[in-house]
């Protein structure tokens, strides 16, 4: 099963981390997922997220507001791919 990742943020220093980190974590776990990175507002609101940076899996906000370690990257993912 593909994954869906969405970074969501304006384009600050933290949400360009996030990006990397996210972008990291798929090509070293060899994760078949997609990520795409959302700088769009109004897509953004769309996620009821009030602070960037977040990151999304197929959908759900799975953390906003902060750069996790990309240890806890994967464990989001993981959570919410198997529950």
């Amino acid at each position: 099963m593909k994954i869906n990742l969405k970074v969501l943020g304006t384009g600050c220093a933290k949400c360009k981390t996030l990006e990397k980190a996210t972008i990291d974590v798929v090509n070293e776990y060899q994760l078949d997922a997609n990520v795409e990175k959302v700088e769009d507002i109004m897509q953004i609101v769309k996620y009821q997220v009030m602070n960037t940076p977040a990151l999304v899996v197929n959908e759900k906000v799975v953390f906003s507001g902060r750069v996790p370690s990309k240890t806890e990257i994967k464990d989001f993912i993981d959570k919410a791919i198997h529950g």
